[in-house]
């Protein structure tokens, strides 16, 4: 099942060498190595490292140490040049990702005003503005490198506009110039950007290399968080980043089924719409005779109806996409943990049927 709503964005993360996310150094060895084009399309789940081996992938492209002393074809992680992609600094690096995330994505972020200095929220997509000034850049001679890079995150958030006014410097970039796209949804993306794009596709790295990782970052019952995020270890820490610990997750599925949100109310609406899809996948494996995904560690998981909990699904999809609403959070959760309530045949809650407190936001 894919996640209703990213509820929670993957932390960002060094890309150097020794920072590398130890699922991604082989398959950036084997990218290096059997790249074609000058266009990569980098796709996967969130929570594997897409933007971490974007970055790491334009870093070993302008790394300055000698090819001889990288047999692997990774960055040294340790000259001028590296360090310089670190900072987000490199003259012939340009990292474009929405407003909302450039902060996550270690760059400087605007003020959030307009020409008439009103506060604005800040952009989910990538703006045809932001692809002209790329384009700007495409046309200068690299300053240091031989090559000059160009990583969009996450590519699906092209704008119609955006996607349009690259079109032709992706076919036909000039000099050096050279592309990594990485998106979660590849199939969010005009056929004619995807045919210009030698494909890349990350995969979930294996548990126990998800695992140990996880251990190495300090995660008490990593295996819990783990099962939470869908396998997504970077999914994985930023839910625990959130304060989200493996108690609680274990025993939201008795929560939700009373209606009950004592131990939620830090929660986001997205991040709740999100457990809840996940348990309603869950519930409805159970009541096909299955074992849960999500939910695997002895959390108790109600089976249903497969009809109710279908629709349910369908319900919580649609309100995944209004996820970011500004409505008031607490009658949202309210609503929400009644509807689950309901559908999961639970008990009514104590003080005449109310979901528990609200969120205080």
């Amino acid at each position: 099942m894919v996640s209703a709503v990213r509820a929670v964005r993957a932390p960002s993360l060094p890309p150097t060498r020794h920072g590398l996310l130890p699922w991604l150094r082989p398959e950036l060895s084997r990218a290096l190595r059997d790249q074609q084009g000058h266009a990569l399309l980098v796709h996967g789940p969130e929570g594997v490292g897409q933007m971490e081996f974007a970055l790491a992938l334009a870093q070993a492209w302008l790394c300055e140490t000698d090819a001889a002393a990288r047999p692997d074809g990774l960055a040294c992680g340790r000259c001028p040049s590296c360090h310089l992609v670190d900072e987000r600094s490199h003259p012939d690096l340009r990292l474009i990702v929405p407003d909302a995330l450039k902060a996550e994505a270690g760059l400087s972020a605007d003020d959030g005003s307009d020409d008439e200095g009103r506060k604005r929220k800040p952009s989910r997509e990538i703006r045809v503005e932001q692809i002209r000034a790329a384009l700007e850049f495409s046309a200068l001679t690299a300053g240091r490198s031989r090559h000059k890079v160009m990583v969009l995150h996450p590519a699906e958030a092209l704008n119609a506009v955006a996607a349009n006014a690259l079109l032709k410097t992706l076919e036909e970039p000039p000099g050096g110039l050279r592309f990594v796209l990485s998106c979660g949804a590849p199939e969010a993306l005009l056929p004619t950007i995807r045919s210009r794009c030698q494909d890349l596709r990350l995969r979930v790295p294996e548990r126990e290399v998800a695992l140990a990782w996880l251990q190495d970052q300090g995660l008490e019952q990593a295996a819990v968080l783990l099962d939470a995020s869908g396998l997504q270890p970077l999914q994985a820490l930023a839910l625990a980043r959130q304060g989200l610990g493996a108690d609680v997750w274990l025993g939201f599925p008795a929560a939700a089924r009373a209606g009950v949100l004592e131990a939620t109310t830090s929660w986001t609406v997205p991040l709740l719409i999100d457990a809840l899809h996940k348990l309603c996948h869950d519930s409805l494996m159970v009541t096909l005779g299955q074992s849960p995904r999500f939910f695997a560690h002895g959390a108790p998981v109600p089976a249903g109806s497969v009809g109710r909990l279908t629709a349910w699904s369908a319900r919580l999809r649609d309100r995944a996409r209004q996820a970011e609403h500004p409505w008031s959070a607490g009658l949202a959760f309210e609503a929400l943990m009644i509807e689950a309530r309901q559908q999961l045949g639970g008990v009514p809650a104590r003080g005449g049927g109310q979901a528990g407190p609200r969120p205080g936001r």
